[in-house]
Formats: C-alpha cells, sequence, structure tokens
C-alpha cells in the first residue's frame, strides 16, 4: 500500500499504462508481422502495408506505449527492409 499521494498517483499511472500496452500491442504487433511477412514475400501492395504499419509505431510512441527510441529503431528496419526489396 502507497503511504502519499504522490506514491499513490505513480501506482495508477503504472497499471494504467500497463493496460494500455496490453490493449494495443496485439494490433502493432500483426502491423508488423503483415509488414515484414509483405516484403518477404515480394507482395504487391507491401509498401501501403508498411505504411500503415510505420503509421502503428508512431501512434504507439505518442500515447507513451513503447519510447521514442524504440519507435524510430522499428520504423527504421521497415523502411530499411522495404529499399532493399
Amino acid at each position: 500500500m502507497q503511504k502519499n499521494n504522490s506514491s499513490k498517483k505513480s501506482g495508477i499511472v503504472t497499471r494504467v499504462k500497463a493496460l494500455l500496452v496490453k490493449q494495443e500491442n496485439p494490433s502493432l504487433d500483426a502491423a508488423i508481422k503483415k509488414a515484414n511477412s509483405a516484403v518477404a514475400g515480394n507482395a504487391p501492395d507491401k509498401e501501403a502495408l508498411v505504411k500503415a504499419a510505420i503509421k502503428k509505431i508512431d501512434k504507439a510512441a505518442a500515447n507513451g506505449q513503447m519510447s521514442k527510441g524504440n519507435a524510430a529503431r522499428q520504423k527504421a528496419a521497415l523502411e530499411k527492409l522495404l529499399k532493399e526489396a
């Protein structure tokens, strides 16, 4: 049990963020996997899938579900795969 108001608020914020991550990550992971498989399989709509995945990554970073550095790294990896294909 938290002793003061700031630690109580911190506990609430931590629980809310954990719930947000659990709710959004499955769709984010699915979008990234679809983009990776589209690029690997040379699908005709690979550019659109990569753009959709990047949009989801940006949204997750803006909501605080992932750090800016993690988002940048994942976006760079997707763009690199697209450029090489």
